[in-house]
């Protein structure tokens, strides 16, 4: 059957969100992801999200496709967009919160009010091993000088249930992010590749930031990575526990808290609402209704012959059967017609 599917963004860092807590979707969506996230020969995104059943008593699971196929354990921007699209299909108020079930843990957003809505995403991984990588901890932060694409930068690395590459650069709009970017996300420091970040320190409350995303490449925000930056800026000296960052689709805010906990507040904005074609039968052919359906029809609810079915029943309501049959034998005397006396 046709199945309904919303496409939202977070500050430029855009998803489309379908419904699956009934667990009516396929177990196997890699391939569709690359496809649906084409931005040519399909809807377009950076991603694509699931609202799957809960497996481990929370409220519901979300799993996270890339552009390309590869699973995601965590997005900050693409849980903002999840809330959001929780809330729009089930008419939840101002403050609601839900336990969602991530790769990443339990993480807990909470709806507010002009379209925003805040995270606790936790606290940052800052052991190598749980990030991973092979850089090793020296002052709490993981960090090392590292040659990339024939330059040595200077990386550190956090964790936020999902890998982060963190450089600090004087200007980040002279950053080849092209060149860079790609060449450290599949850096060996990085066994399981990273997400990317150059940041700029603006003031001790302001960062400005570029993001070059694992499995999407270049994207104007990245929330997981906007709190993996605030933490390895502030472990470095550089900024406080609390910052705006600016990212080329907008400004996150983020706090660490005293606990060790991870806020972050943004937009999450519907783009548009539309509905996916319906799936071929099992096998992945089209049902031939002249056989298949002798001792029923095989998709009741979304039969692919209802609509030629009901312009034939509208004609025969139409002609009596002499009729009919008139019809039939002018038309086949015209196409005789035709046949032998040309155009």
């Amino acid at each position: 059957m046709a199945r309904p599917f919303r496409k939202y963004q977070g500050l430029g860092n855009d998803f489309i969100l379908i419904d699956g807590r009934r667990g009516d979707l396929p177990d196997q969506v890699g391939e569709p992801a690359r496809l649906l996230c084409d931005r040519r020969f399909g809807i377009g995104a950076d991603g694509l999200i699931l609202a799957l059943p809960p497996r481990q008593g929370g409220d519901v699971r979300m799993q996270i496709l890339n552009a390309d196929g590869s699973e995601a354990e965590m997005c900050g921007n693409g849980i903002r967009c999840f809330a959001r699209f929780l809330a729009d299909l089930d008419g939840a108020p101002v403050g609601s919160t839900w336990r969602v079930e991530t790769p990443a843990g339990v993480i807990v957003p909470q709806l507010l009010a002009d379209g925003l809505v805040t995270v606790d995403m936790g606290a940052p991984f800052l052991e190598p091993s749980t990030i991973p990588t092979t850089l090793t901890a020296a002052a709490q932060l993981p960090e090392a000088d590292l040659e990339v694409a024939g330059e040595w930068l200077r990386v550190a690395a956090v964790g936020m249930g999902n890998p982060h590459a963190v450089v600090t650069v004087a200007d980040v709009d002279a950053v080849p992010l092209e060149r860079l970017g790609p060449a450290l996300e599949q850096h060996p420091a990085f066994p399981a590749r990273t997400n990317v970040h150059f940041v700029q320190v603006l003031a001790p409350d302001r960062l400005r930031l570029r993001v070059w995303e694992r499995g999407a490449g270049p994207t104007l925000a990245c929330g997981t990575g906007a709190c993996a930056t605030l933490v390895a800026s502030h472990l470095r000296g550089q900024c406080e526990r609390a910052a705006t960052l600016e990212l080329p689709g907008g400004a996150l805010q983020i706090r660490w808290d005293d606990d060790g906990r991870l806020q972050m507040t943004g937009p999450a904005q519907l783009v548009f609402c539309g509905t996916l074609p319906a799936e071929p039968a099992a096998g992945g052919q089209a049902i031939d209704c002249a056989t298949a359906c002798t001792e029923g029809c095989q998709r009741p609810d979304d039969c692919p012959s209802a609509e030629a079915r009901a312009r034939t029943l509208a004609l025969l309501d139409r002609f009596s059967l002499d009729e009919m049959i008139s019809l039939a034998n002018d038309s086949l005397e015209d196409r005789t017609r035709r046949r032998f006396e040309g155009p």
